[in-house]
């Protein structure tokens, strides 16, 4: 059992929560760990000023939700992103139902995500 992720046991970690009944080879589970990099890549672009992409990163987090379950595809993008882009991931788990209103007590969302969100 992981008690914490670091980078020697995230392929681990990932493969053990990973289900895609749809999955033939390895190589479609690479490709889901990429998403991991796209978000990060958006949420980073939005964080310098660039546009907020929400629904591509909403699909994105949909899919790795999907593929991972919740609490697994949840760590995994913390531990990706890191502490700082949290605050934008949080209001898409939310969003997303992934988490309740009282999770992830210790950030806060940012406003400009969430009312991006309302309007979908």
């Amino acid at each position: 059992m992981i008690k914490e992720l670091n980078d020697d046991n995230f392929l681990i970690y990932a493969a053990n929560n990973y289900y895609s009944p749809r999955a033939i080879d390895a190589e479609e589970f690479y490709e889901e760990l990429n998403r991991f990099k796209y978000i990060k890549r958006l949420v980073n672009r939005y964080t310098r000023g660039g546009d907020l992409c929400e629904r591509l990163i909403l699909n994105h987090v949909t899919i790795l939700l999907n593929v991972f379950g919740n609490e697994p595809a949840i760590l995994m993008l913390m531990f990706k992103l890191g502490p700082d882009n949290l605050i934008v991931i949080k209001p898409f788990l939310e969003y997303l139902r992934a988490i309740k209103a009282g999770d992830l007590d210790g950030i806060v969302a940012d406003p400009i995500v969430v009312a991006k969100l309302e309007e979908i």
